[in-house]
């Protein structure tokens, strides 16, 4: 019997999240969605994440008319997922379980099947009410475990550190760190559990072997997840596959490769070798990703790679022998584990595909890629470009400082600002952390939740003026005002739970957008009236024209008309 594998198709979140800053319209969305409720995919993911606020912010639409949408058009065919974070959701602030369940409640009524939850310092406690209410809402609770990697010292600072009673803990990432998650998951309801490699930072070694060890001790299937920003993404795929995912995430090549996941098409030419089976229609993809390869172009000004792959029709396209050859090749080096092997053949594979080359600088730095990017606008905004290595060198410290949160939206984010900020403190003489943003002591305070590893008290009380752990109290969360706008007939900012929602999660941008709605409504509903006006007018001066001057003289005086026309033939000239 063949071995299954489920795909998820990341393309229409995260794959033009990570290429195109989530910049395609709903028009775009749209053309594809006919082909996709073909492509027979186990799932799609198309919602969370940074949709709801882009598609507000920058395309004037609104998320849950995206959602529904794309609901109508695939039906049951696919499952429908989105991405969750936890307790936090969209924010940084953790929220009161009533909103979190009125958002997962209208996800999954909107058509979310699966809610992909995670938390980005890996806290349990901050999935948990989330989990509950997906699962009450007949939803099915995907719980990721983060991935990220240790901080690393070099040997002289360990020594440095070992010399003043302070020996640094490099080893808190382990294996059984990341089972015990994913155990505790289980135990708490989760009904599929994921590897979350957000940067892309896990090599095929570490893959394989955590797939291996989550399958021989969960009863729950196992999912992968990651980029190919570093240039591990399509090895360690592969290597996740061989080892007994149940299923892999993959972009349609066209939105595939770079800082987004490995390409479903070379996976496909993978599972087509080694006897597995996916149950996606290739040919139904080939359509796809031929319009898809038209929105691109159509999205060149946000394409954070310029970088087309090659047109491959998998269903009739041959490869050349020597790549034909690099496939099996691969596939042999996976099953024995011969990791630069592995590599090796992916990256000339992917080469032949035309997908960028790997970030050597983010590979280097073990840090996701969009953190570097915005470290280095940053420090290119205050012109202070020099201290980039400076910074580099600082993240491991800042980590440990802050009990080694996982490199992950958004703590990736809070610590490379963070870093930065020490950079420039250092630069001008001062101590570092002289400067701290308010995330950075909010993360240390533990407002966003428990970190990996405790936080010295003495540090603690340094930068957050509080020596123990104080986490939220959602009891003095306060709530997004409602206000009602007399001036455009009484109506509510929001008018319904969904738009209330957006208010709650988005408050600035959903403010913006859902005022502009407004506006725009009591604009058209004037035009409306006007135009109903218009048209009346229109009607009565055609029936008053036809009539004999008579006839007009005695339907005016009867007041049967309003209006008083005047015109070459018709010459009443009274009022």
């Amino acid at each position: 019997m063949a071995k299954k594998l489920l795909i998820r198709d990341l393309t229409l979140r995260d794959g033009q999240q990570s290429l195109f800053a989530t910049r395609m319209n709903q028009q775009q969305v749209d053309r594809v969605l006919p082909l996709y409720r073909e492509a027979n995919f186990f799932a799609m993911e198309v919602w969370g994440g940074a949709v709801p606020d882009s598609i507000m912010r920058y395309l004037d639409e609104n998320p849950w008319h995206r959602l529904e949408k794309i609901k109508h058009e695939i039906g049951d065919v696919s499952k429908l997922t989105a991405l969750s974070r936890g307790r936090n959701l969209f924010g940084y602030n953790p929220y009161p379980d009533d909103v979190i369940d009125g958002f997962n409640r209208n996800a999954i009524q909107s058509g979310i099947g699966i809610m992909r939850i995670f938390d980005a310092l890996n806290d349990t406690d901050n999935i948990g009410s989330t989990i509950k209410s997906v699962k009450e809402n007949g939803g099915i609770a995907d719980c990721a475990i983060c991935y990220t990697v240790d901080p690393y010292f070099s040997r002289l600072k360990k020594l440095k550190a070992l010399l003043h009673a302070r020996p640094i803990n490099t080893r808190i990432f382990t294996d059984e760190y990341y089972l015990n998650l994913a155990l505790k998951l289980q135990e708490m309801g989760a009904d599929m559990v994921s590897i979350k490699d957000m940067a892309g930072l896990i090599p095929p070694s570490r893959a394989g072997r955590l797939v291996r060890l989550l399958k021989k001790n969960l009863s729950v299937p196992v999912d992968f997840h990651t980029h190919c920003t570093p240039g591990y993404g399509l090895a360690s795929t592969l290597m996740a596959i061989v080892n007994g995912a149940d299923i892999v995430d993959t972009n349609i090549m066209s939105f595939a490769g770079g800082p987004a996941a490995a390409s479903y098409e070379i996976i496909q030419l993978f599972c087509d070798r080694m006897g597995v089976e996916t149950g996606v229609n290739k040919e139904a993809v080939v359509k796809i990703d031929t319009i898809l390869r038209e929105i691109r172009r159509e999205l060149a000004e946000f394409d954070s790679c310029k970088i087309f792959p090659r047109e491959f029709d998998i269903t009739k396209d041959k490869l050349p022998r020597d790549i034909d050859e690099l496939f099996e090749l691969a596939i042999a080096f996976a099953k024995s584990d011969k990791e630069e092997d592995l590599l090796n053949a992916c990256s000339r594979i992917e080469k032949f595909f035309g997908f960028p080359e790997p970030d050597e600088k983010v590979k280097e730095a073990e840090i996701p890629g969009g953190m570097y990017t915005n470290m280095l606008a940053q420090l290119k905004q205050l012109k202070l470009e020099k201290l980039l290595p400076r910074t580099l060198e600082l993240i491991p410290s800042v980590r440990m400082d802050a009990g080694c949160p996982p490199l992950v939206t958004p703590t990736s984010q809070i610590v490379g600002a963070q870093a930065v900020n020490c950079a420039i403190d250092e630069s001008k003489g001062l101590p570092v952390y002289t400067s701290k943003s308010i995330q950075f002591v909010n993360l240390v305070k533990g407002v966003y939740g428990k970190t990996p590893m405790e936080i010295d008290p003495e540090f603690r009380f340094k930068i957050a003026g509080v020596k123990e752990e104080t986490p939220y109290d959602t009891r003095f969360y306060k709530r997004q005002e409602n206000p009602v706008f007399h001036e455009y007939g009484d109506v509510k900012l929001a008018a319904d739970e969904k738009e209330a929602l957006l208010l709650e999660l988005f408050p600035s941008v959903a403010t913006d957008f859902l005022k502009r709605h407004i506006e725009q409504t009591y604009l058209d509903t004037i035009h409306m009236v006007e135009e109903e006006k218009r048209r009346k007018y229109e009607a009565e001066k055609l029936a008053y024209d036809i009539l004999t001057p008579d006839e007009k003289q005695k339907r005016l005086l009867d007041g049967l008309y309003h209006y008083h026309w005047t015109s070459e033939d018709d010459a009443l000239g009274h009022s």
